[in-house]
């Protein structure tokens, strides 16, 4: 019997950048911003609102950039980190019932103290060395983030079900502590929630080297 196409999940993702290294997978990305279902390349991207399933809300609901923030939010919602990070957990869960290795990413924020401490932390520039020299602009944000992901943004990871952790190739990183595309990217505007939230093309490449034996 000819086996199934794996398959590789991506949920609130608009860009797919971390399933374009998925090559001969069936990958989904699912975002409230698709339009219907439309496929590009090896990417099927799903139109679904995943408030009203699991309700993962954005990370400035939990990651400490958004601090000054939090007491007009509180004022509205009192629990709105607590339930935050149960909907982080319930991604894990879900995981967890079916035995799939998964990675929840989330910059520094409270979801390591109301859940638990990360499995690991990485900057984008410690992973751009998988980005070959020829393809170092990034291809739909060139303005906005740095070539070969040269900048540095300090993202926790939690993973689990046997998630292997990619060795970094690292390349030079711009000004650390504050690069271009930080200050280019201030603001509330979707585009720009869009562009930060992006997940860095080098550690997407590096995870999918690392894992896709254990995925085939």
């Amino acid at each position: 019997m000819k086996q199934s196409k794996m398959i590789v999940l991506s949920f609130y993702d608009y860009t797919g950048v971390a399933l374009k290294p998925w090559q001969g997978f069936d990958c989904y990305a699912f975002d409230i911003q698709h339009k219907g279902e439309i496929k590009r390349e090896n990417v099927t991207y799903c139109e679904t609102n995943l408030y009203n399933t699991l309700g993962f809300p954005p990370c400035t609901d939990l990651a400490v950039s958004g601090a000054r923030h939090f007491e007009k939010k509180r004022k509205k919602n009192q629990a709105f980190q607590i339930e935050a990070a149960e909907y982080a957990q319930a991604i894990a869960k879900i995981a967890d019932l079916y035995g799939c290795p998964y990675v929840i990413e989330n910059p520094i924020s409270v979801l390591s103290t109301l859940w638990r401490k990360p499995d690991y932390m990485f900057h984008p520039f410690q992973y751009g060395g998988y980005i070959l020299e020829s393809e170092a602009v990034h291809p739909d944000y060139p303005e906005h983030i740095a070539a070969r992901d040269a900048y540095s943004k300090k993202t926790c990871l939690w993973t689990g079900n046997g998630f292997i952790m990619p060795e970094p190739r690292p390349v030079d990183c711009e000004s650390f502590g504050s690069s271009l595309q930080h200050r280019k990217l201030g603001g509330k505007s979707l585009k720009t929630k869009n562009i930060r939230s992006a997940t860095p093309r080098g550690f997407a490449k590096a995870v999918y080297l690392s894992n896709k034996e254990k995925a085939s």
